[in-house]
């Protein structure tokens, strides 16, 4: 068994002009596994996570560490928030969001993360729920537009590419 925790801690993290900069993906599968969008079987699922604090769901996200690239960051986040590894794919955009918690702005990272494994266990399984559901589910329980946009942009380029 491998025993895997999360960074903590913000003074080796990344920022830029004074913002935090935040790393995060949208996991997503296939219902039934079919990625054919114009079969009536074909199912988009994505996964949120809920915050530590358990009372917002959200994609898995956080801060940008010095030791790892962009891609790395968001894999991490998937893992560490999420209990989930899969294929990072081409970042879907960059936003600039305020913060809940203070009168700060973070610049947000997002890309779409196609989830090859679920694990039983995770770095912040204790302090985290995630639930596996439609786009249509995540854009009501998800409060962040930044995110609402992003999982936008996923839907539209997995249309495209059907």
């Amino acid at each position: 068994m491998v025993c895997i925790v999360s960074r903590t801690g913000r003074h080796l993290q990344k920022y830029s002009k004074g913002r935090r900069l935040v790393v995060g993906c949208i996991p997503y599968r296939f219902k039934n596994g079919n990625h054919d969008i114009y079969d009536d079987d074909y199912e988009l699922e994505v996964l949120v996570v809920s915050s530590q604090k358990g009372q917002k769901m959200m994609f898995p996200k956080g801060g940008w560490e010095l030791d790892e690239s962009v891609e790395e960051a968001a894999s991490r986040e998937s893992l560490e928030e999420a209990g989930v590894v899969g294929h990072v794919q081409h970042e879907l955009g960059t936003w600039c969001y305020k913060s809940k918690s203070r009168d700060i702005y973070h610049e947000g990272y997002m890309f779409p993360l196609l989830v090859t494994e679920q694990l039983e266990l995770w770095p912040e399984k204790n302090s985290r729920q995630r639930v596996w559901m439609t786009v249509e589910e995540a854009k009501e329980v998800c409060d962040a537009s930044w995110m609402k946009e992003a999982l936008d942009r996923l839907v539209d380029r997995l249309s495209a590419s059907g």
